[in-house]
């Protein structure tokens, strides 16, 4: 007969109380409250995993699972509430330490991509909409890059949830409009940047106007000038709108695009830039002509 026993935890399982449990090992990471709160929010009871305990003692410490633990106690507004615990009964405490620093080392992580495709398969509101979204504009949702294709699905997600369907909707509308499907018009930056100035603007903007004035630079010169500008989706949207205001009569003002701290650079000089200087406009050929 096999023996598998080598291939096999010696573990057992039991409800134990949470108030039962310890959870403040050294070795353990800090609780998050903002993780905690969100997870507590959006609660699933079949996304709740068996906690790995180490009895040591007749105590039972836990080295995975303590957020678990945590977010079980503010659904339930009790930690007598019981939780499934995977028991260890032959560690110590360096065999806890090291079990929990490396249990995650060969793990391969799911890609924006493959849970955006498991929640369709889940039929899941959001993501079924975002893809008939994306579909009514003749592109598709992809794994890599290539025309008419959108792999940055957590972008998608994040302007879905940050702004809501509007913005994502007018987002691509804009960004097919103007640069038709082109491959490096729809990476995640740029989808994100067009967000932005839509937020900010709002109608001000307008759709004809943003085609018409940022369609003449390609999607490859956008990029270049947002990263000669700042990191991120923030220099996509600075770089898109010194394409949209060049040689505009009345321009859209610079200062609005800045909603957060720390963002507004330190050496716009907004009254410049808002009245067409011309000063700016040899800068704006400069920098996306290049």
């Amino acid at each position: 007969m096999d023996d598998y026993s080598m291939f096999v935890p010696d573990v057992h399982f039991e409800l134990i109380p949470i108030k039962s449990l310890v959870s403040n090992q050294d070795y353990q990471r800090n609780l998050s409250k903002t993780h905690i709160r969100r997870t507590s929010e959006n609660f699933d009871l079949n996304q709740i995993n068996p906690v790995k305990v180490s009895r040591r003692d007749g105590i039972n410490y836990v080295f995975n699972g303590q957020h678990t633990i945590e977010i079980v106690a503010t659904v339930s507004g009790s930690r007598d509430t019981p939780v499934w615990c995977m028991i260890y009964d032959e560690l110590d405490y360096t065999q806890e330490a090291d079990t929990f620093a490396n249990q995650q080392k060969f793990v391969k992580p799911l890609v924006p991509y493959e849970i955006f495709m498991a929640n369709l398969e889940a039929g899941n509101d959001e993501q079924l909409m975002i893809k008939s979204l994306v579909e009514s504009y003749g592109l598709q949702v992809g794994y890599s890059r290539s025309p008419g294709v959108i792999c940055a699905v957590s972008s998608l997600e994040f302007i879905q949830e940050m702004y809501g369907f509007h913005v994502l909707d007018r987002t691509i509308r804009l960004c097919v409009g103007t640069w038709e499907g082109e491959m490096n018009s729809l990476s995640s930056n740029m989808l994100k940047g067009i967000a932005r100035l839509i937020v900010a603007f709002e109608d001000e903007m307008r759709d004809d106007v943003f085609k018409d004035k940022v369609g003449r630079y390609s999607a490859k010169e956008i990029s270049r000038t947002a990263k000669e500008r700042k990191v991120g989706s923030l220099g996509y949207a600075e770089a898109i709108l010194i394409a949209y205001n060049r040689k505009m009569k009345n321009t859209l003002r610079w200062a609005k695009l800045y909603t957060r701290k720390g963002e507004m650079p330190d050496d716009i000089d907004f009254r410049e830039m808002d009245a067409g200087a011309e000063s700016e406009e040899e800068y704006e050929q400069s920098s996306i002509e290049g």
